[in-house]
């Protein structure tokens, strides 16, 4: 007679198999959620609203020249919000393979992630303190919550692979890129009837602004509780001694590691370089709006809104064709419509909302799904352990090198005096992008890598 177990239900009559897939889901959701949570911080906060709010505090602290002087160095006020950006992206490269490297040595991600997202909840809800001439502290809490932001999506990366088998990982990449879209949405219309209407509500501007910034921060903090309470840490032996030292020293050691795995280095290279074209076209659109197509500053937030909800139908639909044509061709295909997008940008006559709404809308489309498919394709080129370490490369190439786009981008319009020239510049990046990813045999990358390989990738 057998004694197996195999199969046995368990006193409450649920088969081990059918607990496992229940404990897996309840993970996913909670996965979610995290992005739900944070994505209100770069809607509200990074694209829409900090950048004026802070210029405008710190040209209000100016000299009669226009500048600035923290620390005693003469900085154009104009130019404070970005080199405040740029500051967090050094302390975010510094931290982030420290962090990685950390999580995978112990396999407590939560805590980090707990840390790290609690910083930069802390961070933006204490911008509601801006005001008068605090412009050092609008910097200060900018450089930590972006930082904070970052270092946290490192660790919320490195769990995709572990709540998500082969097959089903871009479905859930995409769910939570649609779940961040949504939010960032409903917040920022939220915002915008507060915001528009402040006087009705016995709020001055500035306020209004302020109570803006400051709820974001509140609401990353709290929706950040769903994350924590179901997410469980995994406990993985790595396949190697992570290093220990500098965040430089760890991101060497990364690469170094990388080298052992040519392929998932050579997907790593192509996204940086069509995510640097991406994320210039998004930076960049608002100004190639109001300054070459001559729109006013309502019709390019509702563009920002229309692209926030657009996005979340873009990342379920560019899943379910994942999930026919597999990750990499979809991909490919998004890098096509960008460049369609790039050249009808160019061809976009002035003074004519209605077409920049239809290239918001077409942006809105591609954007979610090529950021989540490129992070599901990714983690199936992780070797197993090395989860939040790789991770810190992928938001590394995500977040701290996207600065050549912008450099070109600045470049096209100096040396030509035209916005045109400069968006249309930016081909280059999906041009060499797309040839680059298309050299990827990710099938013998994921072999490569150690993983199961999914019928459709």
């Amino acid at each position: 007679m057998s004694t197996g177990t195999t199969g046995k239900a368990d006193p409450a009559g649920q088969p081990p198999d059918d607990q496992a897939a229940a404990a897996r889901r309840r993970e996913q959701h909670g996965w979610y959620f995290y992005d739900f949570a944070c994505s209100v911080y770069s809607t509200s906060v990074l694209t829409v609203f900090l950048g004026p709010y802070l210029t405008s505090i710190a040209k209000t602290a100016a000299d009669p020249d226009g500048f600035v002087h923290p620390l005693g160095i003469p900085v154009r006020a104009g130019s404070l919000f970005a080199y405040s950006v740029s500051a967090s992206i050094v302390v975010a490269v510094v931290l982030m393979p420290i962090v990685g490297a950390a999580a995978d040595r112990t396999g407590r991600k939560k805590p980090l992630l707990a840390a790290a997202a609690y910083t930069g909840a802390a961070a933006t809800a204490g911008m509601f303190f801006l005001d008068g001439h605090r412009y050092l502290l609008g910097a200060f809490l900018l450089i930590v919550a972006n930082a904070s932001i970052s270092v946290s999506m490192v660790l919320y990366n490195a769990y995709l692979p572990q709540i998500a088998g082969p097959e089903e990982r871009d479905a859930v990449s995409s769910r939570g890129w649609a779940f961040g879209y949504t939010s960032g949405a409903v917040v920022l219309v939220l915002n915008l009837i507060l915001y528009t209407g402040h006087e009705s509500f016995g709020l001055a501007e500035s306020d209004a602004v302020r109570i803006c910034l400051a709820s974001a921060g509140v609401w990353w903090g709290a929706f950040t509780l769903v994350p924590l309470r179901r997410l469980r840490d995994h406990r993985i032996p790595p396949s190697g001694e992570g290093a220990v030292g500098s965040g430089w020293q760890q991101l060497r050691a990364t690469l170094r590691d990388m080298r052992r795995h040519p392929l998932t280095l050579s997907f790593l290279l192509a996204y940086l370089v069509y995510n640097d074209g991406i994320q210039t076209v998004i930076s960049q659109a608002s100004l190639y709006g109001s300054e070459e197509l001559g729109l006013d500053q309502t019709t390019l937030i509702v563009a920002v809104l229309l692209v926030q909800i657009l996005a979340v139908a873009g990342a379920l639909g560019m899943g379910r064709l994942a999930r026919t044509y597999g990750a990499k061709r979809t991909i490919l295909g998004s890098l096509v419509i960008w460049t369609l997008i790039l050249i009808s940008a160019y061809l976009l006559p002035a003074d004519a909302p209605g077409f920049f709404f239809v290239l918001a809308a077409a942006i809105g489309l591609v954007l979610g799904g090529s950021q989540a498919l490129s992070r599901s394709l990714f983690s199936h080129l992780v070797p197993r352990g090395k989860e939040a370490e790789y991770f810190s490369a992928y938001e590394l190439s995500d977040r701290g090198l996207s600065w050549l786009g912008p450099l070109v981008f600045g470049l096209a319009y100096q040396l030509t005096g035209s916005y045109r020239d400069a968006i249309i510049s930016l081909i280059v990046f999906f041009a060499l992008g797309a040839v680059l990813l298309a050299r990827v045999p990710v099938r013998r990358a994921v072999e490569a890598a150690g993983n199961p390989v999914p019928e459709r990738i």
